[in-house]
């Protein structure tokens, strides 16, 4: 799996580093990125989650 956060998108609302901070990081600017390309296994349920329950629908997941 791969996660993508557009930086266009995203309003820095942080939600999903609440809900998958193993992932989600907030660069200088107060955004979210993703710290990783490929998601680890265990992880995967939670990036889902994050991306679900982002306000501004930034987050973007692929099953690759």
């Amino acid at each position: 799996m791969k996660v993508r956060v557009d930086a266009g998108v995203c309003a820095g609302f942080s939600a999903c580093l609440g809900v998958c901070p193993e992932v989600f990081e907030l660069h200088d600017e107060g955004y979210a990125v993703a710290r990783v390309g490929d998601v680890p296994k265990e992880l995967e349920e939670a990036v889902r989650q994050a991306a679900a329950q982002c306000p501004s629908g930034a987050i973007s997941v692929s099953e690759d």
